[in-house]
C-alpha cells in the first residue's frame, strides 16, 4: 500500500511519505545521511556528466567526440615503455573498442574483465589494426543487472518536468553513494521528491542582492544543480550554491571580529626605543628586514587596547620564533605574562630550551608545562601560573586545561596553528575569564597557506609573512629516487656520515601496518574517482625494522637512533639528545620530527615511502636539513612505475618556495584535507573548489563584512532567515569568545 501523503508538506516530511520513495528507499537513504526532504535537497552531486547519445562501437567515427558503453574483455598494464600506460578492450554486440591511460596505472583499480563501463573521449584509428581506440577516455562504471528483490524493484517514481518546456537534461547528477543505495537510486528520489520541495525552499538573499552578486534564487540554483538543462545551468547553480557556503562563514567571521573588538579590551602593550633596544640585546643575531617588518606590524597591534589577532606565516626555519619572543617581551615589559602554546611535547621542550638559552641571565621567569612532565612539577607550575610566578609559560594543550588558569595572561601565541581546532585557540584566550581584559593572540605557521585558505581558514585574523629566510641557511637539493635505487642512497648517506655530517631516516609509520596513500581528490581530469594504492603496494616498514636493516646492512658499524611519538618522555629526549650531541649519527623516526627538531649538523634526510605525505608535510620534513652550513640533501624514495606520485613528488624536486608547494598540495588534495576539518567552515564546504572559487571568496568577503557592518547582530527584519541559517551551521562556534 502506497504512503499517505503528508497533510501539510515541508522540508522536515520525513522520505519515506513522499510517493516514490517508499520505505526502503528511505532507509537506505537514512543510512547514508538524508533523514527528510530538505537534507534530501542538501545531498548534492559531487560531479555532473554528460550523456551524449549512445554510438555502437562499430559506428564510431575517428576524429568525433563519441560516447559509448561496452564491458571490458580484456586488460594490460605497459610498465617498461617509454611513457606507462594502462590499456583495456572495451566490447558490445557491434564491435571492439581500445582504450588507453597514459600516466594513469590508477586505472585498473577500476577497470577490469568483466565490468561494464561508459567511455568518453575523441575517436582515432588504432596505430595496428583497423579498430578505434581512445586515449585517455573519460569514464564510469555502471552497475550490472540487479538481483529481483534489490532497492531498484519498486516502480521508479515519475520523473516530473522541473522547469516547463526544458527538454530532457543532457547533464547526469553523480551523487556521493554507498552500497545501500547507488547514485542512480538517489537521483530517482530527488526526481520524486523535488516537486514538492522547490516552493519551500526561502531565500535568505532580498532580490536586490542578488541582482548586485549576479545570483539566482535559491530554489533555481537547487532545481538546476540536480536537474540541470545545460552546462551554464550548472555554472549559475554552482556558483551561488559556492557563493552561500563562503559568505556564510565569512559573515560569522565578521561578526566574531567585530564583537570581540567591542566586546572585551586587551592591555595595551607599547614599544618604546628604550623596551626595543633591551629586547634585541638578548636576540644572539641580527634580525632580518622581513623579521624587522612582522615585528612593526605586530608592535603596532599590540600597542592598542583592542585585542590583536594575526597570524604569522613563513616558511621553514624563517624565523618566527624569534618574532614571537619580541612579542611576548613586550608583555613582559609591561609587567603582564605570556603564554606560547605548542602542539607536541617535543616542540614545547625546543621552544623552553631555544628561549631561556636566549634569556640566560634575565630576570624574566620562563616555565615549562606539559602533560608528561612529574605531577609535582605540573602542579608546582600551575601555582606558579595562578600567582602571576612565571613570565612566560611554554607549553601543549596543558595549558588549556581547566585547572591552568592565568590572570595575568596578556599575549596567547599559538605555534604550528593547523594542528589546533578553533575551540583549543578560543580556550587559551579564555584563560583569562574573571578579569576585565582579554588577551591579544598571535599564530604561527610553517606550512605556508595560500591566499585563498588564509582568508578563508583565517578570515577574521590579519596576515604577516616572514618572505625570506636569514642569511648562512643553505639551500636543499631534492631528489625523487625509485624504490630499487634505495641501496644508492644509502650508500650516499654512510658517504656523508664519513665527513662527520648526521641524517634523518623518515617513515610513514611506527608500525609495519598498511597506511593510507596520498590521494588526488580534486577529480580533474577523469569522471571516475581518483586514484588509489595499488593492489600489490607492500606495507611500510616500521621505525624498529628500518633501523635495524639499516645497523645489519648499509650503515653497519653506524650507531642508528630510534624517535616516535610512543615513546616516553624521558627516552624520546635521551633520543634527541644522541642524535645532537653525535653520540647517534642517523634518527630513524616517524612524522614526530616534523617541528620542532633543530639540528645544524644534519644535512641528510631520506623519505621513505614518501607517495604516502602530502606535499606540505614533505616539505616541512625537508625543513629538519638545511639548517646550518652544510649543503644539504633531501631523497624522497617513491614507489617504482607509480608515475601519478612521482610526478607530484617531482614539484618539491623543483622548488623549495613554499608558498608555491601549497598551492601545488591544495590543488592536489582540495580544501578539505589540506588542514582537515579541525578549522571552522572546512567541514561545511561540499560545493566550493579552490583554485576555482577565489575570486568568488574576494566577492563573498566583501559583501559579508559590508552586511555585518550594517547589522553587527543580525536583528533587522531582513536578518531573520539568514540568521537562522547560521547559527544552524556555526551555532556552537559563533557563541565562542574568539575564532582566533
Amino acid at each position: 500500500m502506497p504512503p499517505a501523503p503528508p497533510a501539510r508538506p515541508s522540508l522536515a516530511t520525513p522520505l519515506h511519505l513522499i510517493k516514490g520513495i517508499g520505505p526502503r528507499r528511505a532507509a537506505a537513504l537514512a543510512q547514508l545521511g538524508p533523514k527528510n526532504v530538505g537534507q534530501l535537497v542538501a545531498w548534492l552531486p559531487h560531479r555532473h556528466e554528460r550523456h551524449e547519445p549512445l554510438t555502437p562501437i562499430a559506428l564510431l567515427v575517428p576524429g568525433a567526440i563519441v560516447t559509448a558503453t561496452g564491458t571490458v574483455t580484456a586488460t594490460r598494464v605497459a610498465l617498461r615503455a617509454r611513457t606507462p600506460r594502462f590499456q583495456a578492450v572495451l566490447v558490445d554486440d557491434s564491435g571492439r573498442l581500445d582504450l588507453i591511460w597514459y600516466n594513469a596505472l590508477y586505472a585498473r583499480e577500476s577497470v577490469r574483465p568483466g565490468v561494464r563501463l561508459r567511455v568518453t573521449g575523441k575517436a582515432t584509428k588504432a596505430p595496428k589494426g583497423a579498430g578505434l581506440q581512445i586515449a585517455n577516455p573519460q569514464f564510469a562504471l555502471l552497475p550490472p543487472p540487479e538481483p529481483a528483490g534489490a532497492i531498484d524493484d519498486e516502480p521508479p517514481p515519475s520523473s516530473p518536468t522541473l522547469v516547463p518546456s526544458v527538454p530532457t537534461p543532457t547533464w547526469a547528477p553523480v551523487y556521493p553513494a554507498a552500497a545501500s543505495i547507488s547514485s542512480r537510486h538517489i537521483a530517482h528520489c530527488l526526481r520524486a521528491a523535488l516537486p514538492m520541495a522547490l516552493p519551500l525552499i526561502e531565500d535568505h538573499f532580498p532580490p536586490d542582492f542578488r541582482a548586485l552578486h549576479g545570483l539566482p534564487e535559491l530554489r533555481d540554483a537547487y532545481a538546476s544543480i540536480h536537474a540541470p538543462a545545460d552546462e551554464p545551468a550548472i555554472a549559475a547553480a554552482t556558483r551561488r550554491l559556492a557563493f552561500d557556503e563562503l559568505f556564510l562563514l565569512q559573515l560569522g567571521m565578521a561578526i566574531k571580529r567585530l564583537h570581540r573588538l567591542r566586546d572585551r579590551p586587551a592591555p595595551a602593550l607599547p614599544c618604546t626605543p628604550t623596551i626595543d633596544a633591551k629586547v634585541r640585546a638578548r636576540i644572539p643575531f641580527q634580525l632580518t628586514p622581513a623579521q624587522n617588518r612582522v615585528i612593526a606590524e605586530i608592535t603596532a597591534d599590540l600597542a592598542k587596547p583592542q585585542p590583536a589577532s594575526r597570524l604569522i606565516q613563513g616558511d621553514v626555519g624563517s624565523g618566527k620564533t624569534v618574532v614571537a619572543l619580541y612579542a611576548m617581551l613586550l608583555a613582559v615589559a609591561a609587567r603582564r605574562s605570556a603564554a606560547l602554546m605548542a602542539p607536541t611535547e617535543i616542540l614545547a621542550e625546543q621552544h623552553h630550551r631555544t628561549i631561556s638559552a636566549w634569556l640566560k641571565g634575565s630576570s624574566v621567569r620562563v616555565g615549562l608545562l606539559h602533560a608528561s612532565l612529574p605531577r609535582a612539577q605540573i602542579r608546582d607550575v600551575r601555582q606558579r601560573l595562578a600567582g602571576g610566578q612565571i613570565d612566560l609559560v611554554i607549553g601543549t594543550h596543558s595549558l588549556i586545561v581547566a585547572r591552568t588558569a592565568m590572570p595575568n595572561l596578556a599575549l596567547a601565541v599559538i605555534d604550528e596553528q593547523h594542528r589546533f581546532g578553533v575551540h583549543q585557540r578560543a580556550a587559551l584566550r579564555a584563560i583569562t575569564d574573571g578579569v576585565p581584559t582579554t588577551p591579544h593572540v598571535l599564530v604561527m605557521t610553517a606550512t605556508p597557506i595560500p591566499r585563498t585558505l588564509a582568508l578563508t581558514l583565517f578570515g577574521d585574523l590579519d596576515v604577516s609573512t616572514i618572505d625570506a629566510l636569514p642569511p648562512g641557511r643553505t639551500p636543499i637539493t631534492t631528489r625523487v629516487v625509485p624504490a630499487s635505487q634505495r641501496t644508492q642512497v644509502y650508500g650516499f648517506v654512510r658517504a656523508r656520515l664519513e665527513k662527520g655530517h648526521r641524517a634523518f631516516v623518515v617513515v610513514p609509520a611506527i608500525d609495519a601496518q598498511p597506511t593510507t596513500h596520498f590521494r588526488d581528490t580534486s577529480g580533474a581530469g577523469h569522471a571516475a574517482v581518483g586514484p588509489t594504492p595499488p593492489a600489490e603496494a607492500a606495507k611500510p616498514r616500521s621505525v624498529h625494522e628500518l633501523a635495524q636493516e639499516l645497523t645489519d646492512g648499509p650503515l653497519a658499524g653506524v650507531r642508528v637512533g630510534v624517535m616516535h611519538g610512543r615513546l616516553p618522555p624521558a627516552e624520546r629526549q635521551a633520543a634527541m639528545d644522541d642524535f645532537r650531541s653525535g653520540r647517534t649519527r642517523v634518527l630513524v623516526a616517524t612524522t614526530v620530527i616534523e617541528v620542532g627538531v633543530d639540528v645544524p649538523e644534519a644535512s641528510v634526510i631520506v623519505i621513505e615511502d614518501a607517495d604516502r605525505f602530502g606535499l606540505a608535510q614533505l616539505h616541512q620534513l625537508r625543513g629538519r636539513v638545511g639548517r646550518g652550513s652544510l649543503p644539504s640533501v633531501c631523497v624522497l624514495i617513491s614507489p617504482e612505475n607509480d608515475a601519478l606520485s612521482n610526478d607530484r613528488l617531482l614539484t618539491l624536486a623543483q622548488t623549495s618556495d613554499g608558498f608555491r608547494v601549497a598551492e601545488k598540495d591544495l590543488e592536489l588534495r582540495g580544501f578539505g584535507d589540506f588542514f582537515g576539518e579541525k578549522q571552522s567552515g572546512s567541514s561545511h564546504f561540499r560545493v566550493v573548489s579552490f583554485p576555482r572559487d577565489g575570486d568568488l571568496l574576494q566577492l563573498a568577503r566583501r559583501a559579508a563584512q559590508h552586511w555585518a557592518d550594517q547589522s553587527p547582530s543580525l536583528d533587522q527584519p531582513r536578518d531573520a532567515l539568514l540568521r537562522k541559517r547560521l547559527l544552524k551551521l556555526y551555532g556552537e562556534w559563533v557563541r565562542l569568545g574568539d575564532i582566533a
